[in-house]
């Protein structure tokens, strides 16, 4: 018993520490936003592999930025509708 408490007290304590990792009420749609955002911060955030993707898309560093922080904000998109019954 007190190695399953031990468990879920390690669980919480990750799961406070990386926010990204979710929990049992985490949607789809909110964990698949939490990739993208993650994954376009980390873009942004390495010089070497922004200079990588602006010159495999042909645009100044700057203007990939921009754009990656703009669809940072975006997200995966809106939420799906939820069904009112």
């Amino acid at each position: 018993m007190a190695d399953k408490l031990r468990t879920l007290q390690q669980l919480e304590s990750l799961q406070a520490k990386y926010v990204g990792t979710g929990h049992a009420d985490t949607t789809r749609h909110e964990f698949t936003n939490t990739i993208v955002r993650d994954s376009y911060a980390s873009y942004i955030g390495h010089p070497a592999l922004l200079g990588y993707m602006a010159l495999g898309m042909g645009e100044p560093k700057e203007v990939v930025r921009g754009q990656f922080i703009e669809r940072m904000v975006r997200g995966a998109g809106n939420p799906p509708a939820k069904d009112e019954d």
